[in-house]
């Protein structure tokens, strides 16, 4: 056990303190340590809920899934049969046989539209709730709807990150932290959860490292923390100790590597998920939530079908919709459905006509997306599209209104605002109201 002087006299000096002290953590986990020591302090409780989100990079199609139109002319309602869920009245498209099983559960909001029908700025919209960049300016202009809710709640368990992302951050880089802070950027898993070899390489021990290292690290770093408070405590040295304690918490705790440990589960469990990416990434979410992270963002893949829709959905439909519906009924056969709020979404949805190359084009005017669980009603439809789909008939929801309902559901005070690039105080739900229908 090392020990070492604590009279003025010491021969161990600050500075070699930090040189024996020092780790050679990687930047991806290192910088994600910062959320929980904010939001410990800002953080009266701790919040209970969190939320998982299935992000469809491209824009679904939901003329062939949430919002199918069996009366319209070919061209428009596609090649999918309608199919009838648990919800009387309530149709999906057959590619959502898993999620017709689960509908009581699950809620559509078949009425949301912004103004862009570019991917990037788009993504911007639906991560942000604001509009920000366009083609000729691709710089991220908000945090992320994963930031926000990282800088608010931090982790429900720390040293859990407070936001991770499964395999990587896409949405056109737009699923970051900007002005709140890299800090508050999610970890990224960077591994695909379905490999043999699943491993997170920054929970992996650095080269040179051992269990025992790791012990004798953390040992300096409590005395370092008894030392008396002067000049030299402020700034960088005033959260070192708690830092790096986090940092080496991380690469040698049991409790973060078992989250991330598939192969702890019941084989028979990860075949109802569906042994593909779609379905490993929704288990290790479930593994995560439970584990302490308040956000967890699923990237799905491309779902940007202009041509040959069919095939693309006929490969990317049925994997998604088993993800889901295993999620659904796993948090509810554990008790956890109310506190972890699943949110099927991407930048836009697809046009209402079927193209010359069979394909559905970009649609912002009037797109589906689907919630469950997080405390919300489930087994409703809010808002209509127009007869064959093109605009919004009825109770239009903006995407500040799809995040203020997030928020709300998971605790976090609509009146919240954060200081942005500028430092003038930013709401993080703008004009957004909660969708009142689901609460």
């Amino acid at each position: 056990m090392w020990h070492f002087d604590l009279f003025p006299d010491s021969r161990l000096s600050r500075r070699g303190f930090f040189q024996a002290s020092a780790l050679p953590l990687g930047v991806g986990l290192a910088g994600h340590l910062g959320p929980t020591l904010v939001a410990q302090a800002e953080e009266t409780a701790p919040r209970k809920r969190s939320l998982i989100v299935f992000w469809t990079d491209g824009g679904l199609s939901q003329q062939d899934t949430y919002d199918m139109k069996p009366e319209a002319p070919a061209e428009y309602r596609g090649t999918y049969e309608p199919i009838r869920t648990t919800v009387p009245g309530l149709i999906v498209g057959e590619r959502l046989a898993g999620q017709a099983q689960v509908m009581q559960h699950v809620s559509i909001v078949r009425s949301v539209h912004h103004e862009n029908g570019i991917h990037a700025p788009s993504a911007h919209w639906m991560q942000t709730g604001y509009f920000g960049p366009t083609l000729a300016r691709n710089a991220p202009q908000k945090p992320s709807l994963g930031s926000v809710i990282s800088r608010s709640l931090g982790s429900h368990r720390p040293p859990m990150p407070a936001y991770v992302s499964i395999p990587k951050s896409e949405a056109f880089g737009y699923q970051g932290a900007v002005y709140l802070g890299k800090a508050y950027n999610p970890f990224e898993v960077n591994a695909d959860p379905n490999a043999v070899d699943f491993k997170v390489p920054n929970l992996a021990l650095p080269d040179g490292l051992t269990q025992r290292t790791i012990a004798t690290r953390k040992a300096l770093l409590r005395d370092f923390d008894t030392l008396p408070a002067n000049g030299d405590r402020a700034g960088v040295a005033e959260g070192l100790q708690t830092f790096k304690g986090q940092a080496l918490e991380m690469v040698a705790g049991e409790h973060l590597r078992h989250a991330f440990d598939l192969t702890a589960e019941d084989p028979s469990l990860r075949d109802r998920y569906g042994r593909h990416r779609y379905g490993q990434s929704a288990l290790l979410a479930r593994r995560l939530v439970e584990a302490g992270a308040a956000c967890v963002n699923i990237n799905t893949g491309n779902w940007d079908h202009h041509n040959d829709l069919v095939k693309g959905h006929d490969e990317h439909l049925p994997p998604l919709d088993r993800a889901i519906a295993a999620l659904i009924h796993d948090l509810s056969d554990r008790g956890l459905l109310q506190d972890v709020l699943v949110y099927c979404v991407g930048e836009f949805g697809r046009t209402p006509r079927i193209n010359g190359h069979a394909g559905r084009d970009h649609w912002s005017d009037c797109f589906s997306v689907m919630l469950a669980g997080g405390g919300i009603q489930g087994g409703r439809v809010v808002g209509a599209s127009e007869k064959w789909g093109g605009g919004v008939k009825d109770r239009l929801v903006t995407p500040l209104d799809l995040l203020a309902t997030v928020y709300h559901q998971l605790g976090i005070p609509q009146e919240t605002h954060y200081l942005d690039a500028s430092g003038r105080p930013t709401s993080i739900v703008g004009g957004g109201k909660p969708i009142h229908e689901l609460l």
